[in-house]
């Protein structure tokens, strides 16, 4: 990933309010790459029934010219550009090749090549391009302007990247934080989503730490700056995708060194071939033919079909069950990992809070029913998360909720409401038990927190009468993703949540994980994950969050679940679980192994054929219809082999072999 990503960001669009900003997405045909791929594809595809149909030449060799002029002049260009470097890359390899079997009469076979490549290239330039809108998009989260607070209390509204550390900010009702830092006065939520994954608004006040571009709730806030704009958590996590990017580059280079290998050898061989016989006395139409026959039976077309058709054909059948894989190469490395690393909130979690417990206290007289009817009555006028989930709990048992009178709330405390004539109050113990050990509701609190609940106290007439308690439901499939990602992996995976940790071990004990991370910023769980790679492990992340995304970057392969991702997670990732169906991630993990080892046999039958009909034309005479003939072979053998994983059966053979 090139440094254009941060470089180009604009940072005066943003504002301080909870608007969400506009998204950033660079169109697919804005994108040259794009479009010469288009024309091409669709300059063949008009060609093709033409030529199959034994149609004149006149009617389809002018499309196919275009078909190589399209697709084959950017890569062509490129090519010789990297000769002004000694550098001899595959593209330019391929071009020739397909130039070379137009020569001989093979136009079709020329022009699939020049198809193949310019649609690969496009696909590498969107890919590059989306990621960049993601991190564009991530920026605007952090607001443009912040109001500063002068000593004498005068208010200044200023670019957040003037903002300097010691300086005071007010954050109003609604606005997002503009700087990393701490809070001096004031109680609000906070929500927080976007830096630690919390599904819910944080309580804060003085001496509690707050981030840049997370949102003020309902209460005002005195900010001191703790940190530089351009040191924010915010801007480390775009640096930290960036970077996470860039230490892919060795696997690129080490790939690139291979085709350099693979292109020198086939043009000093292509030539040595035409060139050596004729210094001997040969005639120049045999000679030149053998030549163009060794550049069409060693073109590397069966084995860019014997990779492609089976990751293709996996990434095909996965999309069909839920799971957008994002290129061939995530495929392959799919099938890899050998650890794994999971969110909480969002991958193991469904990441809605709902109501899981209504306990009356003794002697308060109340059934469930009133204890949670009441409750949402006094809640229903709130936004706040845990409001709607206590209204929708009701909704779902078929409550009456009456109407509230004189609603008030206390960011941090709770709300209070009229109904029926009785005061009521919900929220949070800690406020409404005032630190009393021996009050009534204590023990209910204490054993649902233990538990990993949300405790909210419902108090009627000032007299404590039930608890509830709120969490983040567990997925039904987590505890068998879990064992079959242990299955898949030979090691349990690894719990990485910026939640409290007493729910993360209370979740992680329910799904069978022992490793448990807790509390985590996005830079402690990149720390996880290098932990891991530094073992020699080949790491699978799998996250939801703008907080997930350098780890999902850091990552071997992420994987990101689609409904309730972040744009950044789902940009950043190799992967996405578009359905929100956490059982399909072990199956493609499954998939991607038996496409790797269909790859490895494609490469066999491609690398047989090749070398016995090189090795017959070097020796022998190999007739070219022979030699076009096993070239083509090679490809229908190895492309309907690597098609087998287009089968329905292959997704169920593989989601099989995960619950054995």
């Amino acid at each position: 990933m090139t440094s254009t990503l941060t470089r180009s960001a604009p940072t005066g669009d943003a504002t301080t309010h909870g608007s969400v900003p506009p998204k950033r997405r660079t169109r697919i045909f804005a994108l040259p790459e794009a479009r010469w791929a288009a024309a091409a594809l669709v300059l063949f595809l008009v060609g093709l029934p033409l030529y199959l149909l034994g149609a004149p030449a006149w009617s389809w060799g002018p499309l196919f010219a275009l078909t190589y002029a399209a697709g084959g002049w950017e890569p062509g260009w490129a090519g010789l550009q990297a000769l002004k470097d000694k550098t001899l890359d595959v593209d330019l390899l391929m071009v020739v090749a397909a130039l070379g079997a137009a020569a001989i009469g093979q136009v079709l076979d020329g022009a699939l090549l020049i198809v193949i490549f310019a649609t690969s290239g496009a696909l590498e330039a969107i890919a590059t391009a989306r990621t960049a809108d993601s991190v564009r998009g991530l920026l605007d989260l952090a607001p443009a302007t912040a109001t500063r607070l002068s000593e004498d209390g005068a208010e200044e509204t200023v670019p957040t990247g003037q903002l300097r550390v010691g300086e005071t900010l007010l954050v109003r009702p609604g606005e997002r934080v503009g700087a990393d830092g701490r809070v001096l006065d004031g109680a609000s939520e906070v929500d927080q989503a976007t830096i630690t994954g919390e599904p819910l608004p944080v309580a804060k006040e003085a001496g509690d730490e707050v981030f840049a571009g997370t949102l003020n709730g309902t209460g005002a806030l005195r900010v001191r700056v703790e940190r530089d704009p351009s040191d924010s958590v915010i801007a480390r996590i775009v640096a930290m995708v960036e970077e996470a990017s860039e230490t892919k580059a060795p696997t690129q280079l080490f790939i690139e060194k291979i085709e350099q290998r693979y292109s020198v050898g086939m043009v000093i061989a292509t030539i040595a071939l035409f060139t050596l016989p004729l210094l001997f006395g040969a005639a120049l139409q045999p000679t030149l033919l053998r030549a163009m026959t060794f550049m069409i039976v060693a073109s590397p077309c069966a084995v860019v079909l014997a990779t492609m058709p089976p990751l293709l054909s996996a990434i095909a059948n996965a999309g069909r069950h839920g799971v957008l894989v994002k290129s061939a190469v995530v495929m392959e490395q799919l099938g890899q990992i050998d650890a794994v690393a999971l969110d909480k909130t969002g991958t193991l979690t469904e990441g809605t809070p709902r109501v899981t417990d209504v306990r009356p206290l003794a002697g308060s007289g109340l059934p469930e029913e009133e204890l949670l009817r009441l409750a949402a009555a006094a809640e229903h006028p709130s936004e706040h998360p845990l409001a709607r989930a206590i209204v929708d709990a009701a909704r779902t048992r078929s409550l009456d909720i009456p109407s509230a009178d004189g609603f008030n709330s206390a960011p941090g405390t709770g709300v209070t409401a009229t109904v029926e004539g009785r005061k009521i109050a919900v929220g949070s113990p800690a406020r409404l038990l005032d630190g009393r050990a021996d009050h009534p509701a204590a023990a209910a609190v204490s054993q649902l927190e233990d538990e990993g609940r949300t405790a909210v106290l419902v108090e009627v007439e000032d007299t404590p009468v039930g608890v509830l308690g709120i969490a983040d439901r567990l997925r039904e499939e987590a505890a068998a993703t879990v064992t079959a990602l242990t299955a898949l992996t030979s090691r349990a995976p690894m719990l990485v949540t910026g939640d409290n940790p007493r729910a993360a071990v209370r979740l992680a004990h329910e799904v069978g994980i022992t490793d448990v991370r807790a509390g985590l910023l996005p830079q402690d769980k990149v720390a996880a994950v290098r932990e891991l790679e530094q073992a020699g492990r080949k790491v699978l992340v799998v996250g939801d969050g703008v907080n997930d995304a350098p780890a999902l970057a850091a990552a071997h392969t992420g994987i990101a679940m689609g409904r309730a991702g972040s744009d950044l997670a789902l940009e950043t990732a190799d992967a996405v679980v578009v359905r929100d169906e956490l059982a399909t991630i072990p199956t493609v993990v499954q998939l991607s192994r038996r496409a790797r080892r269909l790859v490895v046999q494609n490469l066999v039958i491609a690398a047989t054929f090749i070398t016995g009909l090189v090795v017959w034309d070097l020796v022998g005479t190999l007739p070219l219809p022979l030699g076009v003939a096993g070239h083509e072979g090679s490809t229908v053998i190895v492309g309907l082999n690597g098609l087998r994983l287009l089968a329905e059966t292959a997704w169920r053979r593989a989601h099989s072999e995960n619950h054995e």
